[in-house]
Protein backbone atom coordinates (compact mmCIF):
# COMPACT_ATOMS: atom_id res chain seq x y z
CA UNK A 1 0.00 0.00 0.00
CA UNK A 2 1.94 3.58 -1.21
CA UNK A 3 0.17 6.81 0.83
CA UNK A 4 0.87 10.23 -0.69
CA UNK A 5 0.26 13.46 1.01
CA UNK A 6 -1.56 15.48 -1.95
CA UNK A 7 -2.07 18.45 0.46
CA UNK A 8 -1.47 19.63 3.78
CA UNK A 9 -3.33 17.08 6.37
CA UNK A 10 -5.11 15.08 2.93
CA UNK A 11 -3.40 12.28 1.95
CA UNK A 12 -4.49 9.07 -0.87
CA UNK A 13 -3.31 5.73 -0.02
CA UNK A 14 -3.92 2.94 -2.77
CA UNK A 15 -3.56 -0.80 -3.56
CA UNK A 16 -4.34 -3.69 -5.77
CA UNK A 17 -5.38 -7.16 -5.15
CA UNK A 18 -6.82 -8.07 -1.44
CA UNK A 19 -5.76 -7.00 1.26
CA UNK A 20 -3.82 -9.61 4.27
CA UNK A 21 -5.37 -10.50 6.87
CA UNK A 22 -9.35 -10.95 8.23
CA UNK A 23 -11.75 -8.20 7.40
CA UNK A 24 -12.08 -5.93 10.78
CA UNK A 25 -14.96 -6.92 12.85
CA UNK A 26 -16.65 -3.83 12.06
CA UNK A 27 -17.48 -3.83 8.81
CA UNK A 28 -17.48 -8.17 8.54
CA UNK A 29 -20.64 -7.32 9.51
CA UNK A 30 -22.36 -5.29 7.30
CA UNK A 31 -20.39 -7.28 4.46
CA UNK A 32 -22.22 -10.91 5.44
CA UNK A 33 -25.81 -9.55 4.05
CA UNK A 34 -24.20 -8.31 0.91
CA UNK A 35 -23.11 -10.83 -2.98
CA UNK A 36 -19.63 -12.41 -2.32
CA UNK A 37 -18.38 -10.12 -5.05
CA UNK A 38 -19.72 -6.80 -3.39
CA UNK A 39 -18.61 -7.71 0.27
CA UNK A 40 -14.81 -8.84 -0.92
CA UNK A 41 -14.75 -5.31 -3.22
CA UNK A 42 -16.60 -3.58 0.45
CA UNK A 43 -13.59 -5.45 2.50
CA UNK A 44 -10.97 -4.45 0.48
CA UNK A 45 -11.76 -0.66 0.12
CA UNK A 46 -12.62 -0.54 4.21
CA UNK A 47 -8.95 -2.49 4.79
CA UNK A 48 -7.17 0.49 2.98
CA UNK A 49 -9.15 3.39 4.78
CA UNK A 50 -8.37 1.53 8.32
CA UNK A 51 -5.04 1.15 6.97
CA UNK A 52 -4.74 4.64 6.09
CA UNK A 53 -6.08 6.24 8.88
CA UNK A 54 -3.89 4.37 11.14
CA UNK A 55 -0.83 5.43 9.79
CA UNK A 56 -1.67 9.09 9.25
CA UNK A 57 -4.10 10.03 11.78
CA UNK A 58 -3.73 7.38 15.08
CA UNK A 59 -5.21 9.13 17.37
CA UNK A 60 -8.26 8.52 15.59
CA UNK A 61 -8.31 4.60 16.60
CA UNK A 62 -8.12 3.79 13.07
CA UNK A 63 -8.60 -0.10 13.40
CA UNK A 64 -11.62 0.57 15.80
CA UNK A 65 -13.64 3.60 14.69
CA UNK A 66 -17.00 2.62 13.06
CA UNK A 67 -17.97 4.32 9.64
CA UNK A 68 -21.24 5.26 9.01
CA UNK A 69 -23.36 6.52 6.46
CA UNK A 70 -22.94 10.56 6.21
CA UNK A 71 -24.28 13.03 4.55
CA UNK A 72 -25.49 11.70 1.29
CA UNK A 73 -24.87 8.66 2.16
CA UNK A 74 -21.31 9.13 1.75
CA UNK A 75 -19.03 7.41 4.35
CA UNK A 76 -18.18 8.86 7.48
CA UNK A 77 -16.15 8.27 10.79
CA UNK A 78 -18.81 8.25 13.82
CA UNK A 79 -18.35 11.07 15.82
CA UNK A 80 -15.46 12.78 13.91
CA UNK A 81 -17.45 15.44 11.73
CA UNK A 82 -13.81 17.37 11.68
CA UNK A 83 -12.44 14.06 9.37
CA UNK A 84 -13.42 13.64 5.55
CA UNK A 85 -12.88 10.05 4.21
CA UNK A 86 -13.65 8.51 0.89
CA UNK A 87 -12.95 5.12 -0.52
CA UNK A 88 -12.91 3.65 -3.79
CA UNK A 89 -12.71 0.68 -5.98
CA UNK A 90 -12.76 -0.87 -9.92
CA UNK A 91 -11.53 -4.61 -10.82
CA UNK A 92 -8.34 -5.11 -8.31
CA UNK A 93 -7.72 -1.58 -7.65
CA UNK A 94 -8.49 -0.09 -4.38
CA UNK A 95 -8.09 3.67 -3.01
CA UNK A 96 -9.31 5.66 0.13
CA UNK A 97 -8.63 9.54 0.74
CA UNK A 98 -8.57 11.09 4.41
CA UNK A 99 -8.32 14.68 5.34
CA UNK A 100 -8.64 16.97 8.65
CA UNK A 101 -10.97 19.76 8.43
CA UNK A 102 -12.25 19.00 4.42
CA UNK A 103 -14.80 17.15 2.60
CA UNK A 104 -12.93 14.43 0.76
CA UNK A 105 -14.16 12.40 -2.23
CA UNK A 106 -11.56 9.94 -4.36
CA UNK A 107 -11.59 7.62 -7.38
CA UNK A 108 -9.12 4.97 -9.45
CA UNK A 109 -10.03 3.35 -12.12
CA UNK A 110 -8.44 0.20 -14.43
CA UNK A 111 -8.13 1.85 -17.91
CA UNK A 112 -11.19 0.45 -19.95
CA UNK A 113 -11.49 -0.67 -23.44
CA UNK A 114 -11.20 2.50 -25.54
CA UNK A 115 -14.21 4.49 -24.98
CA UNK A 116 -17.15 4.76 -27.46
CA UNK A 117 -16.91 8.10 -29.36
CA UNK A 118 -20.18 9.39 -28.00
CA UNK A 119 -18.86 8.99 -24.34
CA UNK A 120 -15.79 11.18 -25.39
CA UNK A 121 -17.86 13.68 -26.61
CA UNK A 122 -20.37 13.34 -23.50
CA UNK A 123 -17.57 13.13 -21.07
CA UNK A 124 -14.66 15.45 -22.54
CA UNK A 125 -14.87 19.21 -24.13
CA UNK A 126 -11.46 21.15 -23.80
CA UNK A 127 -8.79 18.53 -25.44
CA UNK A 128 -11.55 16.33 -27.24
CA UNK A 129 -9.89 16.58 -30.64
CA UNK A 130 -6.04 15.44 -29.23
CA UNK A 131 -7.65 12.84 -26.83
CA UNK A 132 -9.18 11.36 -30.12
CA UNK A 133 -6.23 11.39 -32.32
CA UNK A 134 -4.61 8.64 -29.41
CA UNK A 135 -4.00 5.08 -29.90
CA UNK A 136 -6.48 2.95 -28.56
CA UNK A 137 -4.52 1.84 -25.31
CA UNK A 138 -3.61 5.79 -24.84
CA UNK A 139 -6.80 6.96 -25.33
CA UNK A 140 -8.43 4.57 -22.84
CA UNK A 141 -6.00 5.52 -20.19
CA UNK A 142 -6.30 8.91 -20.51
CA UNK A 143 -9.87 8.69 -20.60
CA UNK A 144 -9.76 6.92 -17.56
CA UNK A 145 -7.71 9.97 -15.77
CA UNK A 146 -10.23 12.41 -17.06
CA UNK A 147 -13.02 10.08 -15.44
CA UNK A 148 -11.37 9.80 -12.22
CA UNK A 149 -11.22 13.63 -11.98
CA UNK A 150 -14.88 13.41 -12.50
CA UNK A 151 -16.11 10.92 -10.01
CA UNK A 152 -14.09 12.20 -7.36
CA UNK A 153 -15.16 15.86 -7.77
CA UNK A 154 -18.99 14.53 -7.28
CA UNK A 155 -17.97 12.23 -4.66
CA UNK A 156 -16.46 14.95 -2.22
CA UNK A 157 -19.42 16.66 -3.19
CA UNK A 158 -21.86 14.26 -2.01
CA UNK A 159 -23.63 14.07 -5.36
CA UNK A 160 -22.76 11.32 -7.29
CA UNK A 161 -23.97 10.62 -10.57
CA UNK A 162 -26.76 13.13 -10.00
CA UNK A 163 -23.92 15.59 -9.76
CA UNK A 164 -23.36 14.82 -13.59
CA UNK A 165 -19.54 14.25 -13.43
CA UNK A 166 -19.75 13.75 -17.20
CA UNK A 167 -20.39 17.62 -17.32
CA UNK A 168 -16.87 18.57 -15.29
CA UNK A 169 -14.72 20.36 -17.70
CA UNK A 170 -10.78 18.11 -17.66
CA UNK A 171 -8.82 18.99 -19.81
CA UNK A 172 -6.38 15.69 -20.68
CA UNK A 173 -2.71 15.62 -19.09
CA UNK A 174 -4.33 18.16 -16.68
CA UNK A 175 -3.05 17.52 -13.29
CA UNK A 176 -4.79 19.98 -10.83
CA UNK A 177 -7.97 21.77 -11.48
CA UNK A 178 -10.89 23.51 -9.16
CA UNK A 179 -14.91 23.31 -9.71
CA UNK A 180 -17.26 24.40 -8.01
CA UNK A 181 -15.36 25.74 -5.19
CA UNK A 182 -13.60 21.90 -4.93
CA UNK A 183 -10.21 21.31 -5.53
CA UNK A 184 -8.93 18.47 -7.70
CA UNK A 185 -5.51 16.80 -8.40
CA UNK A 186 -4.95 13.64 -10.93
CA UNK A 187 -2.09 11.63 -9.16
CA UNK A 188 -0.12 11.00 -12.31
CA UNK A 189 3.18 12.07 -10.50
CA UNK A 190 3.12 9.14 -8.35
CA UNK A 191 0.15 6.78 -9.49
CA UNK A 192 0.79 4.04 -12.53
CA UNK A 193 -3.32 3.65 -12.10
CA UNK A 194 -5.34 6.60 -12.70
CA UNK A 195 -5.89 8.17 -9.30
CA UNK A 196 -7.25 11.20 -8.29
CA UNK A 197 -8.82 13.06 -5.46
CA UNK A 198 -10.88 16.55 -4.57
CA UNK A 199 -11.33 18.58 -1.70
CA UNK A 200 -13.12 21.67 -0.13
CA UNK A 201 -12.85 22.64 3.27
CA UNK A 202 -15.38 21.61 5.65
CA UNK A 203 -18.24 24.38 6.38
Amino acid sequence: MTTHEVAPGLWVSARTGPPPGAPHPRDAGPAAAMPPWRAAEFLAGRAVLRALLAEVLPGTSGAEVSVVPGTSGKPALAGRPDIGISVAHDGGAFAACVATGHTVGVDVQLPPDPPADAVLRRCVREGLAELRALAPPDRAREFAWVWTVQEACVKAEGSGLAGSPWTIDVPPGRTTGAWRGYRWHALREVSAIPLSCAWKESA
